[in-house]
């Protein structure tokens, strides 16, 4: 099998994409970012559009869905979605083409194939029409990323812990969304059992579901007014250390940045 490479291209509430592939195709997870940033974004890693095989929508929030027009209908690229979240992405005043020729209808936890990537979606709580996270198994390696997470469900858990490499939300400080700016009603929309993960929530939830198979995490969709990088970084550290879990020699940590693209990420061959 050929290596797999991963890389986020924007992270937050201003828009979310995110790459997966080999060396020869690849599939973006979310196209919330103008069409024009992410071909530079991609050309900047040398990735061609021509290899980009499908788009996996993870939920019809308009910060994951307002390119998927032109990816599907111009650039005739699948567009792989539940019918619910295509049904939103129908309604959506930011999708501004109909998807007919790109649509592709997904059901949760029935695995379906994108070339050699074997993509399973799954049930992810939220408060958008409907929500899912995604599995891909590529030969020995299994790319899970959850996001828009209001809580950690048993299915979550369940696909979580089959991952080597994982991209799960931190979205927000407790002390910083208690004693910010936002009114009331958001507050307790994003705390909420359908809103967002804090940065304790997944830090509690990763030191208490990690496997030695796991080895890369990166933290993604913090929030611009209610976390820092450098704060959900420490929070998710200090409580994997307290399991006995070491970032930097068990695992890697990373935060995804809002606006700006990660690095190119190559994932080892899993060694168990």
């Amino acid at each position: 099998m050929d290596k797999l490479y991963f890389l986020s291209l924007a992270s937050g509430s201003s828009g979310n994409c995110y790459y997966l592939g080999t060396s020869d195709y690849g599939i973006l997870i979310d196209v919330g970012i103008s069409v024009n940033h992410t071909k530079r974004i991609l050309k900047g890693n040398r990735i061609g559009i021509e290899t980009i095989m499908a788009i996996l929508i993870t939920h019809d929030h308009a910060d994951h869905i307002k390119s998927a027009g032109y990816w599907g209908e111009t650039l005739n690229i699948p567009i792989y979605a539940t019918e619910t979240v295509h049904n939103g992405i129908h309604k959506s005043r930011y999708v501004k083409e109909i998807l007919i020729r790109s649509k592709r209808i997904i059901e949760k936890e029935k695995t379906f194939t994108v070339k050699d990537f074997n993509i399973t979606a799954f049930e992810v709580p939220h408060d958008s029409s409907d929500n899912v996270g995604y599995s891909i198994e590529y030969g020995n390696q299994t790319f899970v990323i959850v996001t828009d997470a209001g809580h950690i469900t048993e299915t979550v858990r369940n696909y979580v812990k089959k991952a080597d490499n994982l991209v799960f939300e931190a979205n927000y400080d407790d002390e910083m969304l208690r004693t910010g700016s936002y009114p009331e009603f958001l507050k307790q929309r994003i705390s909420g059992n359908v809103g967002h993960l804090s940065n304790h929530d997944a830090a509690d939830f990763l030191a208490s579901n990690y496997t030695p198979k796991l080895k890369n995490i990166w933290l993604c969709h913090l929030s611009r007014d209610n976390n820092h990088p450098e704060l959900a970084y420490k929070t998710v550290d200090t409580r994997l250390l307290k399991e006995g879990i070491r970032v930097g020699k068990d695992l890697s940590l990373t935060i995804l940045k809002r606006m700006t693209p990660s690095k190119l990420y190559e994932m080892e061959t899993a060694s168990y």
